[in-house]
């Protein structure tokens, strides 16, 4: 794929993920303005809930790139997008601690240590959180040249650990029998089920070129 369709690709993919962000703060603005009920009854969850399902929705889809692009050759310009979805949920995390922090806690410490002691869902949000710290921190070429692409590699498979403590984080925040993230934890399961598949492909492939045995 050329340069040009890339660079479209690209503020399309910038466009999708900023949207949802600037219609948040556009219902903000009405419920402060003129529209108390536009974020629903209970605000502070209102913007709890999208933020929290917004940065798990972009980093599974970020995960998603990797097999996509070893299923299908051809996909393989969608590596280009890997590193942005990965900061911009990153991002939507972020939106989301700062909304515990400021709207639950009133960023007050002493409520935060006893809402962690107490409340485990809070314990994975922040493990998720601190996971993908790292993985933003590093999010840059330099950082590439300077560790190495194999450990830089390594580090960054942590985002399926943030991934899982997420979906953890989803599943203990909900009341009992809420079913609301099955159908992102069907998706994470399948991507870690994929992962072990195509390496043990990829492995049968190799051997079998080197006996000599066509691979179509």
């Amino acid at each position: 794929m050329n340069r040009r369709w890339i660079l479209a690709l690209k503020v399309c993919a910038h466009i999708a993920c900023l949207a949802p962000v600037g219609w948040l703060l556009w219902r903000l603005w009405l419920s402060v303005s003129s529209d108390p009920s536009a974020l629903g009854p209970d605000p502070t969850h209102t913007v709890t809930f999208f933020t929290g399902r917004g940065t798990l929705r972009l980093l599974v889809i970020s995960l998603a790139i990797t097999p996509v692009r070893r299923l299908i050759p051809k996909l393989n310009w969608l590596i280009r997008f890997r590193r942005m979805l990965g900061l911009y949920a990153f991002f939507c995390g972020c939106l989301h601690l700062m909304t515990y922090l400021w709207l639950y806690a009133g960023f007050s410490w002493s409520a935060i240590v006893d809402d962690i002691s107490q409340r485990r869902f809070i314990v994975a949000g922040v493990a998720a959180w601190l996971t993908l710290l790292p993985l933003a921190l590093t999010s840059t070429t330099w950082s590439i040249r300077k560790l190495g692409g194999k450990t830089w590699n390594r580090l960054h498979r942590l985002a399926y650990l943030a991934a899982i403590s997420g979906v953890v984080h989803y599943w203990w925040g909900v009341k009992t029998g809420v079913k609301t993230p099955l159908a992102i934890t069907v998706v994470l399961g399948m991507l870690l089920a994929a992962r072990p598949l195509l390496n043990w492909r990829a492995a049968q492939r190799k051997a079998a070129e080197a006996r000599g045995i066509p691979v179509g």
